[in-house]
C-alpha cells in the first residue's frame, strides 16, 4: 500500500482551478467577439456557435461511449477550443466542415491523448490545420468586412478580397514593395478597419487587433496567463520584421506585421495554452522567441502567407525538451556538468 506523505504546516492554499481560468479565457475573448459580429455580421456568431457546439459535443460523446467515463464538458475546456477554432475560420465557412474540424480537434487534437491536461498539441491548432490542408480554397476564402457574407451566401469575387498578408507575401515574391501601398494604415489594421481598402478581412478573429489587446489586458490582471509568451513572440516578430524592412523596403513594416493576420490571436490565446507551452519563465520565454521567428520565416518565404498556427506547433513539439532543459535545480541537489 502506497504512503500518502503531508508535509508540516503552514500550506499554501490557492484559488485557481481548471474551470476558472477556462471561463475567463471565455470572458477574455468576448471583445474580440462582438468586433467580430460587429464586422462579419450574423455569420460569425454562426460560425462560433456551430464550432463551440460541435466541440462540446463530440467530447461528450467520446469521454462517454468511447473512453467510457464521466464527461467533464463542464470545465469550460471544450467551449475554449470550440471558440478558437471558430475565430480561426473565415465567416462564410460551412457548418459541415466545421463539424470536421471540431472532430479532429477534439477526437484527434485532445481525447486521443487522454483529454485535458495530456494533449501535447493546441486541439484547437490541430482542427485549423487540418482544415487548411484539407479544404485549403474554403479556409482562404475571405470575406469582406460589412458584407454580412454567412454560410448561406455564395462566394464571390465581389464579397472576397486579398487580406494584407497576401499582399506582403506577393510583394515579396515580386520584389515589388509599391504593393504595400495598398495595405490599410496601422490604426485602420489595429481597429479592424480594412474595408476602405477593398481587402478581405481574415478569419473572425484577427479582425481587431484592439479587441484582442483588451483580452490580453484583462487575462494579466486576472493572472490567468503571463506576460511571458505573448511579448516575447510579439517583440520577436517586431525585431524581425524591422530587420529585414530596412534591409529591403519589399518587406512590410513591422507594426503593419504585428496587427495583420493571426499574429495577435495566437500569441495571446492560443500559445499561452496552458498543457502545451512550457511551465517556467525562461522556457516560455525560448518558446515564444522561436515562435516570433518562425512565424516570420513561414510567412515570408512559405507556401502560406500566415504562419502563425504551425510555428505554435511546431513549438509544442519542442515544449518537452524546453522544460527539460530550463528545470531549475532541485534543493540541495547538484547541478548537471555536460561532460
Amino acid at each position: 500500500m502506497s504512503q500518502i506523505i503531508v508535509s508540516l504546516s503552514p500550506h499554501a492554499h490557492g484559488t485557481d482551478s481548471v474551470e476558472k481560468n477556462m471561463y475567463g479565457v471565455i470572458i477574455a475573448l468576448i471583445p474580440a467577439l462582438l468586433a467580430s459580429f460587429y464586422f462579419f455580421g450574423l455569420g460569425s456568431l454562426i460560425v462560433c456557435a456551430a464550432s463551440v457546439i460541435a466541440c462540446v459535443l463530440f467530447e461528450w460523446l467520446i469521454s462517454k461511449f468511447m473512453l467510457q467515463r464521466t464527461p467533464t464538458i463542464s470545465d469550460g475546456s471544450a467551449i475554449v477550443t470550440g471558440l478558437l477554432l471558430g475565430m480561426n475560420l473565415p465567416s462564410n465557412f460551412p457548418i459541415w466542415m466545421i463539424v470536421i474540424g471540431a472532430l479532429v480537434a477534439i477526437g484527434v487534437g485532445k481525447m486521443t491523448f487522454g483529454g485535458l491536461g495530456q494533449n501535447p498539441f493546441n486541439p484547437a491548432l490541430v482542427g485549423r490545420c487540418f482544415l487548411l490542408v484539407s479544404f485549403p480554397v474554403a479556409m482562404t476564402t475571405w470575406p469582406k468586412p460589412w458584407m454580412n457574407v454567412t454560410f448561406l451566401d455564395e462566394v464571390t469575387d465581389a464579397n472576397t478580397g486579398a487580406t494584407p498578408l497576401y499582399l506582403m507575401q506577393t510583394a515579396i515574391k515580386n520584389g515589388d514593395p509599391s504593393l504595400l501601398e495598398k495595405l490599410p494604415s496601422s490604426l485602420d489594421m489595429l481597429l479592424g478597419v480594412t474595408q476602405t481598402n477593398n481587402m478581405g478581412a481574415g478569419t473572425i478573429g484577427e479582425i481587431c487587433a484592439a479587441a484582442l489587446l483588451l483580452g490580453l489586458i484583462y487575462m494579466l490582471c486576472r493572472r490567468i496567463i503571463t506576460w511571458h509568451i505573448p511579448v516575447s513572440i510579439i517583440a520577436t516578430v517586431f525585431c524581425f520584421s524591422g530587420l529585414l524592412h530596412l534591409s529591403n523596403p519589399v518587406y512590410a513594416d513591422p507594426v503593419q506585421v504585428i496587427l495583420s493576420g493571426g499574429l495577435m490571436l495566437g500569441a495571446i490565446f492560443m500559445a499561452t495554452d496552458y498543457v502545451t507551452s512550457p511551465m517556467c519563465a525562461k522556457g516560455q520565454l525560448i518558446y515564444g522567441v522561436c515562435i516570433g521567428l518562425l512565424t516570420v520565416i513561414i510567412r515570408n518565404w512559405g507556401a502560406y502567407p500566415e504562419g502563425m498556427s504551425f510555428a505554435i506547433l511546431i513549438m509544442n513539439a519542442f515544449t518537452p525538451l524546453i522544460n527539460y532543459y530550463v528545470k531549475p535545480t532541485r534543493f540541495g541537489e547538484q547541478p548537471k556538468v555536460a561532460k
